[in-house]
């Protein structure tokens, strides 16, 4: 099969897509951080490293996007919430009992 570029100019060699990682040992690295790359400019709150199944994701989600009035989705194996709200969902997952921590400037 044929190397795939990407817009930004990187190759993709063909079945090296990217898969969720599976949960390590011991506590979760429960990461929130801020991405505008790829979104005309839009940011976004990512959360990553929830040890959690699609099903419960899905749920953690819609929890959260209804405590920050926004939007969002989950896409692959992290949760994206519309806007800037890490520090409200870093108070929110550290209440619901998981060791997040804002990540980024």
């Amino acid at each position: 099969m044929k190397q795939k570029a990407t817009f930004r100019g990187a190759v993709i060699k063909p079945g090296t897509g990217r898969a969720p990682q599976a949960p390590a040992a011991g506590p979760a690295r429960v990461r929130v951080g801020r991405e505008v790359a790829g979104r005309g400019g839009k940011g976004v709150s990512v959360i990553s490293g929830l040890p959690l199944a699609a099903g419960d994701l899905e749920a953690l989600a819609a929890r959260l996007k209804k405590l920050c009035g926004a939007g969002g989705a989950v896409k692959d194996g992290r949760i994206e919430i519309q806007g800037d709200h890490r520090d409200r969902l870093v108070a929110e997952l550290v209440k619901l009992g998981y060791d997040a921590k804002r990540s980024g400037g």
